[in-house]
């Protein structure tokens, strides 16, 4: 592995070194049973890697974007699907600073104190409604891709507030709460049958008569994202200016590098003992070594692009900048870019083993299987990045905005 660790600059001191083997050991077994192991939940709320998002005002150790990133990408060349849970709780506590604000600061301390774990599913054929009674929310429904629900103590609930009176084709009321995942009425259905990630529990969540406090419902406008920017609204701190879905994208595009590095290593590893038929060494084909080098240049290049894209964010935190429209999709460019190269380095590891490639019981699979699930989120899906880039370039109106 040491050529390759090598070549894509990889080596550094990581909060989550010390539970990567264990992450590691237990990644196959995770995909067989479609269940990250309680013990590695528990190992990392046990590190500063559970509160690495949280600002110092609220108890975190706020690392910086770039750090994060680089655990992710750690953490997903281990386990992809713990990975995907832990980059999910990272990313969602940003998206639940910025909507709670100041006001939500004692439940934020809570939360960061007593280490505790976010999903936030609001996928397609969510619907969840609530009513207000006195001092209570009282909230029905459900809600779908609550990617880490399974391990985790709150989740972020978007709603519709019912009101006494509709109007036929009024938009509904849009909410913002937060709630405990062991709270009365929530439970978690198991639905998350598919080949990728098979253990990150994007699962549904049903809310039934779920009893939350008043006190913590939020407005949820669509352009949250422009309002953050405004230097006369409230935030916990600067840092969650930044939206979340862009950042987000960051850490996927990690998470990318992390899954295809670890599998450009084991195929190195693996190819470099193999013999063909007639007793030709294949790390001595000139096509396969083509197809390697082109595989580590892409995963260079993909790491370069997240890192970038990252610095420049940390580089705006620590000036106190204010992000803009353009910065925004630079952030979802990069990832975007980087998944995209991941993509490319994964098929061409894939082509330079031909057939062994499919074969089940090494990691190769699994990770090819898991990768599949990177470019089709839809916070750096192609087809929503790019058309959003473009629009930007070429000064065309954006008729959708907030997507």
């Amino acid at each position: 592995m040491q050529p390759v660790q090598t070549f894509l600059n990889t080596d550094r001191d990581l909060l989550c070194a010390p539970i990567l083997p264990v992450i590691a050991e237990q990644a196959a077994r995770a995909d067989r049973t479609r269940s990250v192991d309680p013990g590695v939940i528990t190992a990392i709320k046990n590190t500063d890697l559970i509160r690495a998002s949280a600002t110092r005002n609220i108890g975190g150790i706020e690392a910086s974007i770039g750090a994060v990133a680089q655990e992710l990408e750690a953490v997903a060349g281990a386990c992809a699907s713990t990975a995907w849970c832990l980059w999910n709780h990272l990313c969602v506590f940003h998206f639940i600073c910025g909507q709670l604000g100041p006001d939500g600061r004692s439940v934020l301390r809570q939360m960061v104190a007593q280490r505790e774990w976010v999903s936030f599913p609001a996928g397609a054929g969510t619907s969840v409604h609530g009513k207000i009674e006195g001092e209570d929310l009282i909230l029905n429904g459900r809600a779908s891709f609550a990617s880490g629900s399974r391990y985790g103590d709150w989740a972020a609930c978007l709603f519709a507030l019912d009101r006494e009176t509709q109007s036929p084709g009024e938009k509904p009321d849009l909410r913002f709460t937060v709630v405990r995942t062991d709270a009365q009425g929530v439970s978690v259905d198991p639905t998350w049958l598919s080949m990728s990630l098979r253990a990150s529990a994007t699962d549904h969540i049903n809310y039934e008569a779920v009893t939350v406090p008043a006190a913590l419902i939020r407005s949820f406008p669509i352009d949250f994202r422009v309002r953050f920017r405004d230097p006369d609204h409230p935030m916990v701190a600067h840092r969650y200016r930044e939206d979340w879905t862009a950042v987000s994208d960051l850490w996927l595009g990690a998470q990318a590098v992390g899954v295809a590095s670890a599998a450009l290593a084991e195929v190195c590893q693996g190819l470099s003992g193999r013999v063909a038929i007639f007793g030709v060494k294949v790390a001595e084909r000139p096509a396969v070594q083509l197809n390697i080098g082109q595989a580590g240049a892409a995963i260079s290049s993909a790491r370069a692009a997240v890192l970038t894209g990252c610095a420049e964010t940390d580089a705006r935190l620590e000036a106190g900048i204010i992000p803009t429209e353009t910065d925004y999709l630079r952030q979802l460019g990069y990832s975007m870019t980087a998944i995209r190269l991941c993509d490319e380095a994964m098929r061409l590891l894939l082509r330079v083993q031909g057939g062994n490639g499919l074969r089940e019981g090494g990691s190769f699979e699994r990770r090819y299987r898991d990768f599949q699930a990177m470019p089709l989120h839809i916070n750096a899906h192609p087809d929503r990045v790019s058309e959003l880039v473009g629009k930007h370039l070429l000064g065309v109106d954006n008729d959708a905005p907030f997507q």
